[in-house]
């Protein structure tokens, strides 16, 4: 499954930047995140549950920051498993500047999920992924623009 969109979040491009590559801030936005573990500098372990449709799963997820060029792009790849499912997945975001002083980050992530979780349907994921992004940007914004 493939997902993308742009987000306009009224900071400057140094201060996401920053934000968006700390572990912690980013997974204080994760719903259904209950740990993020840092191994190293580019690795990091989280914990989330998720609940998709009837199904709900606690996943293990190794991230880890494959690609940056700072403060303007960076490539994360993610590999998660959970009792009877797995998930994988590549997660690009580029940022540039908005109006008025804004950060625009476009982002696209193509995601794998394999297993019962899968079996709910893709049309179900979709939309319960869509809201899930949805809420963690709403995060994002909500706490850079304070």
């Amino acid at each position: 499954m493939k997902f993308e969109g742009s987000v306009e979040i009224r900071a400057p491009r140094d201060r996401v930047w920053a934000f968006l590559m700390d572990p912690n801030q980013v997974g204080s936005c994760g719903p259904g995140v209950e740990s993020v573990d840092v191994v190293d500098e580019t690795h990091f372990k989280a914990k989330a549950k998720v609940g998709i449709g009837f199904i709900s799963a606690r996943f293990v997820v190794d991230l880890e920051i494959a690609e940056t060029e700072p403060p303007n792009r960076a490539v994360i790849k993610a590999h998660g498993q959970a009792p009877g499912s797995a998930v994988d997945g590549t997660a690009t975001m580029a940022l540039r500047d908005g109006p008025d002083g804004a950060t625009v980050m476009d982002w696209t992530a193509d995601v794998l999920i394999a297993g019962s979780i899968a079996s709910v349907g893709a049309r179900l994921i979709e939309g319960t992924a869509n809201k899930m992004i949805g809420q963690t940007f709403e995060c994002i914004k909500t706490k850079l623009e304070a």
